[in-house]
């Protein structure tokens, strides 16, 4: 299936390059741009994007502010902050307000290309220095998660080393969808919301006690 993409951003010119460069990619198709935070909060949820790329800096309702509204509107959307420079302090923040990555705008056409396929399939566009703060974030105690079973922790281990849902549903002998509904059940245990904060939980927990399924 193609995989829907829209921009938000604050300069017109910035949405018609976008839109331009999303044309021509194979397997995308454009889905919309929308000229700042308020515009895509209140006209976004209609065109229901797989993947959306938010300037992490505009006027108003920035970025992040954007992400946050946005996310339990959209929860099946994947957000990716766009940014002038790696400012590791705001991507940061934006991935807790629900973003799955950060992409540069002076990135090429075959990078934002790559970053939006590894958004749509699991992955999660970020450097080093955003995956420290992410752990060290969580790198504290959170008495009220839920154990996880067996198989959710088989998959989560395998999320930790780089799997993309199809992958591991081909790994695991299981279906597409299986694997999409342990990985919500993961998430809602851990009271996380992406990829990332999941990964993230996950090492700062090792070693996990499963507990058993209650169906193979």
């Amino acid at each position: 299936m193609p995989t829907r993409v829209a921009v938000v951003d604050d300069q017109p010119t910035v949405l018609s390059v976008l839109s331009r460069k999303i044309s021509r990619l194979p397997g995308c198709i454009f889905a919309g741009s929308f000229e700042g935070g308020q515009t895509a909060i209140d006209h976004m949820p209609a065109c229901q994007p797989n993947v959306a790329l938010v300037d992490i800096s505009m006027p108003e309702v920035d970025g992040i502010a954007c992400v946050a509204r946005l996310k339990p509107l959209l929860p099946q959307t994947e957000f990716v902050m766009l940014t002038v420079y790696d400012d590791s302090d705001l991507v940061f923040r934006a991935l807790k307000a629900g973003a799955s990555g950060y992409l540069l705008k002076s990135c090429t056409e075959r990078e934002l290309h790559e970053a939006i396929r590894d958004v749509a399939t699991g992955g999660v566009p970020m450097d080093s220095a955003i995956a420290r703060k992410v752990l060290a974030f969580f790198h504290r105690p959170s008495p009220h998660e839920e154990r996880l079973s067996n198989r959710e922790n088989e998959i989560l281990q395998l999320l930790a080393d780089g799997l993309l849902y199809k992958e591991i549903a081909d790994r695991l002998g299981l279906a597409y969808s299986t694997v999409n509904t342990y990985v919500k059940s993961i998430y809602q245990k851990l009271n996380v919301s992406s990829r990332s904060q999941a990964v993230a939980s996950y090492l700062r927990q090792q070693p996990i006690s499963p507990v058993p399924d209650q169906k193979s």
